[in-house]
């Protein structure tokens, strides 16, 4: 490469002097450098980007859900990969590739579950649907449209929800101190609000929460209330899906105030009822055992005799 500097004689304003030198070699490879560089930014300029929904989607557990995603600006996708993917891209849950639907190469507890709809697919916009949707389906999803080296994506957060209708309240033995109720639900997801309140709609502190999730990653909720003497006549369990704001409630109404003075004389008699019971479970255990032994003891004098006799 060659590079001329040019400068004009003192003694002659309108001629020009222009001096041809060649670059030195450390010269020649930057401007070299930056020409590559150039061309590079010019292949990796953006061809596109991909879009799609900004909010969470939420679906029901056991539903069907349809992602979708487009190309910006709108252009011909089928020569494209489009692959989506939860949290690692070597693991898709759909995967399209030279016009062809790549199945062997997904997770296999999508194969069945999915399909992507491509009716748009000229215009660059496809629609990932998946059925039978499970509390595993929650999270994030990724979709990509690679074009060569080129590739864009977006992500799409799923929320799956189910709230359950199956609430119970059980009843522990009273005591002179009160009374401990136990709210049982099973089946939600995610985890909802739980929280006992009274007949004005305030809340009550709980004495205790817990919860577990069984083999479908749903939430079984269980939470307890202690009701001393001189509280809470009416009580209720509620609880709410955080997601999509649906409540479910059971009352139960004590049939006794615990600050009745007959309900500690019903507590009292079922407490010396409990005694009774256990002194004469002792005392038939005694009698029988009693019995037992002196038929033992007659039946090995008898046979004794017996042995005596025959000598």
């Amino acid at each position: 490469m060659v590079h001329e500097d040019c400068e004009r004689e003192e003694r002659r304003p309108q001629q020009v002097v222009c001096y041809r030198a060649e670059l030195e070699p450390e010269g020649l490879e930057l401007e070299e450098r930056r020409e590559s560089k150039d061309l590079l930014t010019d292949s990796l300029a953006k061809k596109f980007t991909v879009t799609g929904l900004t909010r969470p989607v939420l679906t029901p557990l056991g539903g069907t859900l349809e992602l979708s995603c487009q190309l910006s600006p709108p252009q011909q996708a089928q020569h494209m990969e489009i692959r989506w993917f939860r949290n690692h891209y070597t693991q898709p849950v759909y995967l399209y590739r030279d016009g062809k639907d790549l199945h062997g190469e997904t997770i296999s507890k999508y194969v069945e579950r999915t399909e992507l709809l491509k009716d748009a697919i000229g215009e660059g916009k496809v629609t990932l649907r998946i059925f039978n949707v499970t509390a595993d389906d929650d999270g994030p999803y990724h979709c990509i449209f690679k074009d060569g080296e080129f590739y864009e994506e977006h992500i799409t957060e799923v929320k799956v929800t189910v709230s359950s209708s199956n609430i119970q309240i059980l009843m522990h033995s009273p005591n002179i101190k009160g009374v401990m109720l136990e709210c049982h639900s099973g089946g939600w997801f995610p985890q909802p609000r739980m929280e006992w309140r009274d007949s004005k709609g305030e809340i009550i502190p709980a004495t205790s929460k817990s919860h577990s999730r069984n083999g479908n990653k749903l939430f079984n909720m269980t939470m307890a209330l202690f009701i001393k003497a001189n509280s809470h006549r009416n009580v209720t369990c509620y609880l709410q899906n955080h997601l999509t704001h649906q409540e479910e409630s059971i009352s139960i109404v004590l049939s006794v105030s615990v600050s009745d003075p007959h309900f500690e004389l019903d507590t009292l008699w079922l407490e010396d009822i409990s005694v009774i019971l256990y002194v004469m479970i002792v005392f038939i255990i005694k009698l029988v055992s009693f019995i037992y032994f002196r038929l033992q003891g007659k039946c090995d004098g008898m046979v004794a005799t017996q042995k005596i006799w025959f000598m």
